[in-house]
């Protein structure tokens, strides 16, 4: 059970519309905006940091950059001797990074933890980026049959659905159609400006051309450049930030719930695993389910938002039932109801998610969480819920190999 609160004092995301390549920045510009910007979020000084913590997943094979930690501390003379570390879990990369921090703060070694979370994806060619993504898999293994290993692998996961319990296409369309309109009132979202037709959320093989399989263009998560940074507290260094500064300890979010999982690399050992169950991938349950115990959420439907991984719309269509929004199998349900809508009982990715907003790979956990944060501080802007008290999330690194998922909270909902 977690029984040291983890404040989230401030955070900062750059803007995924920026294509980093062209702009003549990278890895080390977009960690420097995310690191400054929390800091003034936060009215902190780098010498405030005690430890600091990057996410980050292929930054060799993007750039031939690795220790990411010295980077950090190149960014502020306070940063200078700071203990920092980079964590590497594919797209859950950033999630573990926060894990690592929350230990720290919990083990009562440091009162106050930078995490940050970047990748540069859009300084290559796109048959390259994907090549370097699928380093996620096991590498000549799998997905050696695919043009492009990730949406084939996301494709094999809604082959299953269908062969579980049925899967229609439609159901898969209106996910993407959701999130791309969620991501038209987030300012920082890559998509927000993105035109569509009235058939871009079909079958339509000119306006949503085939990818690999049942996976079209608009099911896809972004290629994204971007990084994001949250500050992370003690129960003791947060009461004296907020009473320093004449801020309510019981509005600042807090990190009540923490659930982490890992699975096999291979697909099929998954898929294996759970055959003649209801749940695709039981361990994602399971992951969420431990960050809802640790939380104190008997039920899904105590939370006001969700935050989750959607690379693709497979990826969200498993996420739906595997919070318990819906029984397994039947997470159509909620896409035809609205419940995932933004004006839903229970809205799924307001921020965008990874087709919308963005998905800089080594970002995406450290993301959710500053989104999910803000959502119940009442910081999100236009893309507030309304009345958020408690937020989940849920980060996926490969085809669900390693599973992170947070359920972030404020005062009121204690």
């Amino acid at each position: 059970m977690q029984t040291t609160p983890i404040y989230v004092l401030g955070g900062h995301q750059s803007d995924f519309a920026l294509n980093a390549s062209r702009a003549g920045s990278g890895l080390f510009e977009l960690m420097q905006e995310a690191v400054r910007g929390a800091l003034d979020d936060c009215r902190l000084k780098a010498q405030d940091i005690q430890t600091a913590h990057v996410g980050n997943f292929v930054g060799e094979l993007f750039t031939g950059q690795g220790q990411l930690g010295g980077m950090l501390s190149t960014i502020d003379p306070g940063l200078y001797g700071t203990p920092a570390s980079r964590h590497e879990a594919a797209c859950a990369s950033g999630s573990i990074a926060i894990l690592a921090a929350t230990a720290e703060i919990e083990a009562g070694r440091y009162d106050c933890a930078l995490v940050t979370g970047v990748e540069l994806e859009r300084n290559v060619p796109g048959a390259l980026a994907a090549q370097h993504l699928g380093a996620a898999c096991w590498v000549g293994q799998e997905g050696t049959e695919a043009k492009y290993v990730w949406p084939h692998m996301f494709h094999r996961v809604g082959e299953e659905y269908a062969r579980r319990h049925g899967l229609r296409y439609e159901h898969l369309a209106r996910i993407a159609e959701i999130n791309i309109a969620n991501a038209r009132r987030n300012p920082l979202a890559q998509t927000r400006d993105w035109r569509y037709s009235a058939a871009s959320f079909t079958e339509d093989d000119e306006a949503n051309p085939v990818i690999e399989g049942m996976i079209r263009r608009q099911d896809c998560g972004q290629v994204t450049d971007g990084a994001a940074a949250v500050v992370l507290a003690s129960h003791r260094f947060a009461s004296a930030w907020a009473r320093d500064r004449g801020i309510d300890l019981e509005t600042v979010p807090r990190i009540a719930g923490w659930g982490h999982r890992t699975a096999p690399l291979m697909l099929d050992a998954k898929l294996q695993a759970s055959a003649g169950q209801p749940l695709v991938f039981p361990h994602v349950h399971q992951a969420i389910q431990d960050a809802f115990r640790r939380a104190g959420v008997r039920d899904v439907f105590e939370l006001q938002g969700i935050e989750t991984h959607d690379c693709f719309t497979t990826t969200e269509y498993m996420a739906i039932d595997h919070f318990g929004i819906t029984p397994p199998g039947r997470s159509w349900e909620a896409i035809e109801d609205g419940t995932i809508e933004a004006a839903g009982r229970l809205p799924v990715n307001p921020s965008g998610g990874l087709i919308g907003l963005g998905h800089p790979v080594g970002a995406t956990g450290v993301r959710m969480v500053f989104d999910a944060a803000r959502q119940v501080a009442g910081r999100a802007g236009d893309c507030q819920v309304e009345g958020a008290q408690r937020f989940g999330t849920l980060n996926v690194g490969g085809s669900a190999t390693t599973v992170v998922s947070f359920v972030l909270e404020s005062g009121a909902a204690r």
